[in-house]
């Protein structure tokens, strides 16, 4: 009897590993057999776009791509994913007195919504606003081989959202998902056409959401994803396993020149949000509330003898607008909107924009260590009203986070606005943490180059990254001194 158990062990025992490899594979199976289904479903959706333009002659001074005028690297997109960095040989070419020059772009585009009956035979393409700008003609290639020529139904360059329409009818919408219920580490599915290549499909998961102060467009909220996102992805899809679009691929982060494994997609809540008003209105029509927001750090909270970093602070109150009619004030910190916690400028930002004009709304805040709610009834944004975020810069170098001085800020740390830009956090660890550099310190300099906002710091900065030496003159009070940062 005791030798049989033995045995009977011992089979278990070799029995095991086999079946675990056997299960395995079958779960390898399945995902792969759920990509595909993915891909079948979405992919006759899925556009690729091609636009075609007109260069201003001064602009390229008589040089071209030695690729050609429809070469993959002419594509304006590389400019965008790579920045200015990125550059080709360029060869003289000359030009026909009475020719314009062309500028070829290309990227990608889903079907969100399609009309189907007598004289109505329409379909509605979502894109990014950089795919289609300054277009002269755009044509919408289809999986099936048909192409289309595209108008614009209407752009949004601060979200870069655009919306394309085609005269045919009947073609497959997406079905638009939620982005608010997105969760890091879900999988998703990015289709569009890289390097023209045309639906091709990565997959990867969500890496971060709620990406801000990017750079890449005034209003943002990214979800950052590690699925290959490529020059020709701007604009297709990014949707979760169930075929659902949860976001508009828009950009990548590069330090190479190629791709490592950052991309952005807008999230769809605000693309699709968006492309409803363009479709309704030509337009967007946003929300406005007359306040600049930055974020709530540890050092701001301290100051504000708060305990809580969770909400945003309220650094300026325009006169005459309705954050003013509503009681709000300088020092106020938001916690909560239309009911839900508040926790990041970009996100809050984007849920005052998107909110109708004339809407009256919800604000919890804290003042003086008090909640408080507050009704407040929501004012249009027009050109010439402040937007509600205060700029903000980053630098992954340094370890600094700005940001341009308001009057109010200015006042606050005793210095001048338009003199200079306020560090709002120091990255611990950083060499800017090391040299001793705090938090409410004032840049006034970078590189004995005098600065007055945030973007001329980036930009000051962004000179120093090949000898990777920067000289910083700082204000704290009435006292300046100088600090040499190595990286």
């Amino acid at each position: 009897m005791k030798n049989k158990i033995i045995i009977t062990l011992c089979l278990l025992l070799f029995m095991t590993p086999v079946h675990a490899q056997e299960g395995g594979i079958k779960n390898l199976r399945e995902t792969g057999k759920a990509f595909a289904s993915v891909a079948r479903t979405v992919s006759p959706s899925v556009v690729y776009i091609r636009s075609v333009g007109t260069i201003n002659r001064q602009q390229i001074q008589g040089f071209q791509s030695p690729f050609g005028e429809g070469g993959p690297f002419n594509d304006e997109l590389f400019k965008r994913f790579f920045g200015d960095q990125f550059q080709l040989p360029k060869t003289p070419q000359p030009q026909a007195p009475n020719n314009k020059p062309r500028a070829i772009g290309q990227g990608s585009g889903f079907v969100f919504e399609s009309k189907d009956g007598l004289f109505s035979d329409k379909s509605y393409i979502l894109t990014n606003n950089h795919v289609v700008k300054g277009a002269d003609k755009i044509h919408v290639h289809l999986q099936d081989g048909r192409q289309f020529e595209a108008e614009i139904v209407g752009t949004d360059p601060q979200s870069d959202v655009a919306v394309l329409m085609i005269k045919v009818g009947g073609l497959p919408a997406l079905t638009l998902g939620s982005s608010s219920s997105l969760e890091v580490g879900e999988w998703v599915i990015a289709i569009g056409s890289p390097f023209g290549l045309s639906h091709s499909l990565t997959v990867g998961v969500v890496s971060a959401k709620g990406r801000t102060s990017l750079g890449i467009s005034d209003y943002e909220d990214f979800i950052q994803t590690d699925a290959a996102i490529n020059p020709g992805n701007s604009g297709g899809p990014l949707v979760n396993i169930d075929g659902e679009v949860i976001g508009v691929n828009t950009a990548i982060f590069s330090r190479s020149g190629g791709y490592m494994g950052i991309g952005f997609a807008i999230p769809i809540d605000l693309a699709g949000g968006i492309a409803h008003q363009l479709m309704d209105n030509g337009e967007v029509i946003r929300g406005y509330l007359g306040i600049v927001i930055q974020d709530l750090t540890p050092e701001l909270a301290k100051s504000f003898d708060l305990e809580q970093t969770q909400g945003i602070l309220i650094a300026q109150v325009t006169d005459d607008s309705p954050a003013k009619k509503a009681g709000l004030k300088q020092g106020d910190v938001i916690v909560s909107y239309q009911g839900k916690p508040v926790s990041k400028v970009g996100h809050f930002r984007n849920q005052v924009s998107l909110t109708s004009p004339g809407s009256k709304e919800q604000l919890t805040i804290i003042r003086d260590s008090e909640r408080r709610d507050i009704s407040i009834t929501i004012g249009t944004l027009g050109k010439d009203k402040m937007v509600a975020e205060a700029t903000t810069q980053s630098t992954d170098e340094l370890g600094l986070t700005v940001q341009t001085l308001t009057p109010q800020l200015a006042e606050q740390f005793n210095a001048k606005a338009g003199n200079g830009v306020v560090i709002t956090q120091v990255r611990p660890g950083s060499i800017a943490a090391s040299a001793g550099i705090q938090a409410g310190s004032v840049i006034v300099q970078v590189n004995r180059v005098p600065i007055s906002n945030a973007e001329d710091f980036k930009r000051e900065v962004k000179k120093s990254s090949d000898n990777k030496r920067i000289l910083l003159l700082l204000r704290n009070g009435n006292t300046q001194h100088f600090v040499a940062l190595n990286w």
